[in-house]
């Protein structure tokens, strides 16, 4: 699936790839965001926490696991709409590899003839099969034969971006 009109509501995906979390990647978002809770990079600290080693942040899990389903879901995405109803299930740990899959919620016209919205739950599976991440997504997804920059009023989605 690609274009909005390949969409269809029901239908579900179990995406392709899998993606192995390294510890770099984990350190470096987790320092991009500053985020300072130290089970995310202090291995000393980790050791003395329940699970006994570091815990992968949940901002680089929903990174790992959009971009798993982004294949599939967002090659023609114009931008993203909003994420909601995010439940970090069971923990994930350097070296865990992530898997994706997603459900297609809801599909409906946008203002413009160029795009349409689409709102998708995707959910991110470590190697074991536990469900680590679920997540709802919806984005703008270009129509077929629609050129990307015709769907954005840029003004009007400045206006209504919060600061």
């Amino acid at each position: 699936m690609s274009f909005f009109e390949e969409f269809r509501e029901g239908t579900r995906i179990r995406h392709a790839r899998g993606k192995t979390v390294e510890a770099y990647e984990n350190h470096l978002l987790t320092h991009m965001t500053l985020n300072t809770a130290q089970v995310h990079f202090n291995k000393d600290f980790a050791a003395s926490e329940p699970n006994k080693r570091r815990l992968v942040f949940g901002g680089a899990t929903l990174s790992v696991v959009l971009g798993l389903a982004s294949q599939d879901c967002a090659a023609q995405a114009i931008a993203e709409l909003s994420l909601d109803k995010m439940r970090l299930n069971h923990p994930v740990f350097h070296g865990d590899t992530l898997y994706a899959a997603s459900e297609i919620l809801e599909c409906r016209p946008f203002e413009t003839k160029n795009a349409g919205e689409v709102l998708f739950r995707h959910w991110g599976f470590n190697q074991d099969g536990a469900l680590v991440l679920e997540v709802e997504r919806r984005a703008l997804i270009r129509k077929r034969g629609g050129r990307a920059a015709e769907h954005l009023d840029a003004e009007r989605l400045d206006a209504e971006t919060p600061r």
